[in-house]
């Protein structure tokens, strides 16, 4: 969902490629009444998995972002 505090909104990402989207019909994404949520798979009318959208989504991200995206093993 939407986050507001100390006058700074910010949402998360949520990258849907093979979803099974009918658990969405139980909540309001995103906290946005009257909005729907899709995936990649849906879209392209063909099965989209996490691996194959990954690197370039992160490679996207950079471009967009002009960042450098730092990896650790560490999930802490």
């Amino acid at each position: 969902g939407v986050h507001c505090g100390n006058h700074i909104t910010s949402h998360g990402l949520a990258l849907n490629c093979c979803t099974d989207l009918t658990w969405f019909d139980h909540i309001v994404p995103c906290g946005l009444e009257g909005k729907g949520v899709t995936s990649l798979s849906r879209e392209l009318g063909r099965h989209v998995t996490v691996e194959h959208v990954l690197q370039p989504f992160l490679d996207s991200f950079q471009e967009v972002f002009d960042c450098a995206l730092v990896f650790s093993e560490d999930p802490g």
